[in-house]
């Protein structure tokens, strides 16, 4: 009997008393944040899932755009001595052994105009942008200068001098590259070269080479500079970018892409966020020898240059996994201050809330995501979020309608949910000012909580 007794008091004391159902609340609130992490990894999967399309459309139709060149290959000839000794006779034989080096030599100056005329590519549920462009270089080559590594004019192997080109993306090139140089025409043809182990950045592709015939007489720079211009059409994704090889390097690029993202090393000249439109964008560069660390000539091997390049992002704006995923972070936040208001109705009016409701409450709460996430592959971020918010805060005030009675609390259920997602829903959108929007609204919950809760015996029934 005794032992009844005691169980009725500790049954009791559960429901009535104010730290027995702070500590129910709070470990609920720990058992929601199991699921609220698996909903956490199902956005990192899809979001996965989403990069490898993209992958798959960009290796498909042509991967990002990363060009460089031109840039004049002449080999030149060392010599170097070595002195053997006879035994027998003690005379010394020197033999003299010819080697075959390599010079490169850059433009003076490059012009490039690129027209950028970019899609958006579907996959199923899944969406990247693509593009088509039509590029032509125009510049010169000055006069090489070898005196500066002592090499004698008639050691220059002008008769197997050629051209270089290198690109990240051969499979994407859809016309044959012709060069005008000078007096005379060549073509190029890629030449393979075994990648070597060199610092490419993490989501650099690898530098394949396209290398023209040896030069004709009239295409060479021996006595005068000459001329060249040269066309390329190339399909990519994502990205278009040029290395500044020219002693000036211009670079006049137009798009129907309302989105761009200009990138590398070197930004466009300041008009050209004015020009970016609904209809497209236009962009100049002009780059000097002066704003780049490195040389206009290269002897021995011509080095990978790409950490100077520079161009365009062609940017999906539109991001929905990302998101979702800063939407998600706030999970912990809408769960606790949801589970505080219920908690402060029920320890103000005296109005007994079991642990199973908090419980069905905390569920709904998590469904959000899960429809966030859905809705939103199949509609953008506003429509997604609203149907899902809407849902989520209208299940609740119907539920907490059979729960709290009274009419008053049911429209601060409603008040408080509505007010509640609108505040995340303007964090998310903010960049640069969440932290201050997020940190005012969180002093101002907290203000709302501390007036709200000031009247409490917390003494009673403890």
């Amino acid at each position: 009997m005794e032992i009844i007794k005691k169980n009725k008091g500790f049954g009791n004391w559960i429901r009535t008393s104010i730290t027995a159902r702070m500590l129910m609340v709070g470990f609920l609130i720990l058992v929601l944040l199991i699921p609220l992490i698996y909903i956490k990894e199902l956005i990192r999967e899809r979001s996965e899932r989403q990069l490898d399309v993209v992958t798959e459309v960009g290796n498909l139709w042509g991967t990002e755009v990363l060009l460089m060149g031109p840039v004049l290959k002449v080999p030149y000839k060392t010599y170097t001595e070595s002195t053997t000794y006879d035994t027998e006779t003690k005379k010394g034989i020197t033999e003299r052994k010819t080697h075959t080096n390599y010079a490169y030599f850059l433009p003076n100056n490059l012009t490039i105009n690129a027209n950028v005329d970019a899609i958006k590519k579907e996959r199923g549920i899944y969406e990247t942008s693509v593009f088509s462009s039509e590029m032509v270089f125009k510049g010169d080559f000055g006069i090489p200068d070898f005196k500066q590594k002592d090499v004698l004019p008639e050691d220059v192997v002008w008769e197997k001098a050629s051209i270089l080109i290198r690109s990240s993306n051969l499979k994407g090139i859809k016309n044959q590259i012709e060069m005008t140089l000078g007096t005379a025409k060549t073509s190029f043809l890629p030449r393979y070269k075994q990648q070597q182990n060199q610092n490419y950045l993490a989501h650099d592709l690898p530098m394949h080479e396209l290398e023209s015939p040896f030069l004709t007489e009239g295409a060479l720079p021996i006595a005068k500079p000459v001329h060249f211009s040269t066309s390329i059409t190339i399909n990519g994704s994502s990205k278009i970018r040029f290395v500044p090889v020219g002693k000036q390097t211009k670079l006049h690029m137009t798009s129907n892409w309302k989105d761009p993202s200009f990138t590398g090393n070197f930004l466009p000249e300041e008009d050209a966020e004015k020009s970016v439109t609904i209809n497209g964008f236009v962009a100049n560069w002009n780059i000097l020898q002066i704003n780049r660390q490195f040389e206009q000539s290269f002897f021995g091997t011509l080095p990978d240059l790409r950490e100077f390049s520079f161009g365009t992002e062609l940017f999906v704006p539109v991001d929905e996994y990302q998101k979702s995923e800063r939407s998600a972070k706030y999970g912990y936040l809408v769960i606790a201050l949801t589970f505080l208001v219920f908690f402060l109705i029920q320890t103000i009016s005296k109005i007994n809330i079991h642990s199973f409701q908090y419980l069905m409450i905390g569920i709904a709460l998590i469904m959000f995501y899960t429809l966030l996430i859905s809705i939103s592959e199949h509609q953008n971020f506003l429509k997604a979020y609203v149907i899902a918010s809407t849902a989520v805060i209208a299940l609740i005030t119907l539920y907490s309608k059979s729960i709290l009675k009274h009419k008053k609390f049911i429209l601060l259920i409603f008040g408080s949910l509505t007010a509640l997602y609108a505040f995340i829903f303007v964090i998310i959108q903010l960049e640069s000012y969440a932290l201050l929007v997020g940190s005012i609204g969180l002093f101002f919950i907290l203000a709302v909580v501390m007036f709200a809760s000031r009247k409490i015996d917390w003494s009673s029934g403890s």
